[in-house]
């Protein structure tokens, strides 16, 4: 048993080495090493095996629990990023927008369409939804691109098109007058994987497993790459912005990866503050990815954030959060 016990101590030290692996991410560019972003994607099963260790530590009452409950600690905050509870705010909002990837209309067009208007947003930001009509009652728009649009009931005073390198990722940003106070919205569509359910799905021959995640890998480690160069500007962008900012859009990359704490260095994650349950957004791989995420300045006071799965219009989740500003 106590040999048992040895392997079963290892094998829990390298889970958390790997979860540490993913807070690495905030300081090793994929370009230096590309396969730490991969323990991004799999964060959600290290810490549900990390979570297992420790019951099994303390039904034991082995000592070696208060060392692993420890270094627990440091996970509390990237899992908070993946499913989180935070207590209902009294105060009402001021702003409501949509952020959402449409999938081009493959799963309905007139659905997202009439989801969208039945939402009463102040500001919709999408991805890959190539609707020629605009929303009703949205006077204003800035369309630079068929894969990404804003559409607002404020006042657009300036819009333009952030330029990357990226080849089918794009950004665009609209500087809206909100209640009186001028916003800079950043809509960010970050380079696709181009992976599909067949791709992951695995199979009873282990030799075609093997091809499969070979081919996963060559598609993942080069996007991460790509990701890197395209949020480079995307990231100056940011830090030059005269006004306070919301940044939002299909990001193709989750919680505690090298995109995530690059842009979301001095904002706030909106679902960190005031989310409730599970964040993942893509439902399309029957594995929790959240890929879609909501940033604001501090000065923007978050109310609540929501992914609506009530709706099943495309393989994304539409995010919905609403704010107030001061």
């Amino acid at each position: 048993m106590g040999i048992i016990r040895f392997i079963l101590t290892i094998f829990h030290l390298i889970i958390i080495v790997l979860l540490f692996g993913t807070i690495m991410n905030a300081y090793i560019p994929p370009s230096v090493f590309g396969f730490l972003n991969l323990l991004s994607l799999g964060f959600p099963i290290l810490i549900i095996l990390n979570i297992i260790f420790l019951i099994f530590w303390m039904v034991t009452w082995k000592k070696r629990t208060v060392v692993f409950l420890i270094l627990s600690l440091f996970f509390i905050i990237p899992t908070r990023r993946w499913i989180n509870y935070t207590s209902t705010k009294n105060q009402k909002s001021n702003l409501k927008i949509i952020s959402f990837n449409g999938k081009s209309g493959k799963f309905g067009d007139e659905d997202i369409y009439n989801f969208l208007n039945a939402q009463n947003a102040d500001v919709v930001l999408t991805q890959e939804y190539k609707s020629a009509e605009d929303l009703k009652s949205f006077s204003y728009f800035v369309r630079n691109f068929p894969v990404v649009k804003i559409q607002s009931r404020f006042p657009i005073i300036e819009s333009g098109i952030v330029e990357t390198d990226a080849k089918n990722g794009r950004c665009i940003y609209a500087d809206i007058k909100v209640n009186g106070k001028i916003v800079r919205f950043v809509n960010v569509y970050m380079e696709p994987f181009y992976l599909d359910k067949s791709m992951v799905k695995p199979t009873a021959d282990m030799n075609v497993n093997e091809e499969k995640a070979k081919d996963i890998l060559r598609k993942l480690v080069p996007t991460f790459r790509k990701h890197q160069s395209q949020i480079a500007p995307i990231k100056g962008f940011l830090d030059s912005s005269p006004y306070p900012i919301i940044l939002a859009g299909d990001f193709n990359s989750v919680p505690n990866s090298y995109e995530y704490y690059t842009l979301s260095e001095n904002l706030e994650d909106t679902f960190l503050k005031v989310g409730k349950g599970s964040g993942t957004s893509f439902h399309d791989f029957k594995f929790p990815i959240k890929i879609d995420h909501v940033f604001a300045s501090e000065s923007i006071i978050p109310i609540s954030y929501k992914v609506d799965r009530s709706v099943r219009i495309s393989d994304h989740f539409p995010v919905i959060a609403e704010f107030y500003i001061k």
